[in-house]
């Protein structure tokens, strides 16, 4: 069973990273995000990106810095296939996942101006800002010393590969490709 954590900047692909693995590699995807979003409809709070980053840190103070993943990783487990945890933003996730057998961490970024076109396509809840509070919420997100807290450019640092989405979908693809040969010849 391989577990792939994906983690990246703000719309540079992750999403369409878990697309290619569900459907062409018939991996099973867990959404950090709809956790997330399920812990906040349940608070009665109104879905945005200050909710979930506000959410995701109270769980993390509360249950510890992996929480979250170690949740997604469990029902992992009991569906036993091989799977992908989009999206990894903490330290304290990747430690612990990196204890699981068959985990390895794909990290994905491209240029901010490409990526801020990609969030406007999709049309997220959260997605719906200026240029300038895209950039402000990812360098929000981007370093911290508290563990509980997103810190995206350790998390990118860690990984063990890392994609360049400034293509086109066959370029990111034959990406995966070839990482996935990679990893299979250390399985």
């Amino acid at each position: 069973m391989l577990i792939i954590g994906i983690t990246g900047t703000l719309g540079a692909g992750k999403g369409t990273i878990v697309d290619f693995l569900v459907k062409e590699k018939q991996f099973e995807h867990y959404s950090v995000r709809a956790f997330l979003i399920r812990e906040i409809e349940k608070r009665g709070l109104e879905v945005n990106r200050d909710s979930m980053t506000h959410v995701a840190n109270s769980l993390r103070a509360e249950f510890g810095p992996s929480y979250i993943t170690d949740c997604l990783y469990i029902e992992a487990l009991e569906a036993g296939k091989s799977c992908v945890i989009e999206s990894i933003r903490t330290v304290g996730e990747i430690t612990s996942l990196r204890g699981k057998p068959g985990f390895w961490l794909f990290a994905v970024d491209a240029n901010p101006e490409l990526r801020y076109q990609r969030i406007q396509k999709r049309k997220s809840e959260t997605d719906a800002v200026s240029f300038e509070t895209f950039l402000a919420n990812e360098a929000r997100e981007m370093h911290a010393t508290d563990p509980n807290h997103q810190n995206l450019a350790e998390c990118i640092r860690m990984a063990d590969f890392v994609l360049h989405n400034e293509e086109n979908l066959e370029s990111l693809h034959h990406q995966i490709e070839e990482i996935l040969q990679k990893i299979n010849t250390h399985v």
